[in-house]
């Protein structure tokens, strides 16, 4: 699958007066970053946000379900992210407040260690 170019435009747009998104290709999507923080991926044309222990109740109570991968060998695996609402697709300001959940979660995840070399 390719990135949906569009909708990384739009959360750029929508984000602009909070930070600076990036994005970074990702087996057939993009991991976005809004600061340099991880805070959403997009995959098949759709946005999922970042979510943690803190934020899963608020993700729970919207009914956004989790990101599930399925792999090569049939095996899923569920990750920490979740399904973005469908107004932040056409509404800069949930798209916001969303996507600030993302980036507070991203925030509060552990920071990897530089690799020894």
């Amino acid at each position: 699958m390719a990135v949906d170019e569009g909708l990384v435009a739009w959360v750029q747009e929508a984000l602009e007066p909070i930070g600076s998104v990036t994005m970074r290709r990702m087996m057939g999507g993009a991991t976005l970053y809004c600061d340099g923080t991880i805070f959403a991926i997009e995959h098949g044309g759709e946005l999922w946000f970042k979510a943690d222990a803190e934020s899963n109740a608020t993700w729970d109570e919207a009914g956004a379900e989790r990101f599930t991968v399925t792999f090569a060998t049939g095996m899923t695996d569920t990750m920490n992210y979740r399904r973005a609402p469908a107004d932040v697709y056409d509404d800069a300001e949930a798209m916001r407040e969303w996507a600030a959940l993302g980036i507070a979660a991203g925030l509060r995840a552990p920071k990897k260690k530089a690799k020894k070399r």
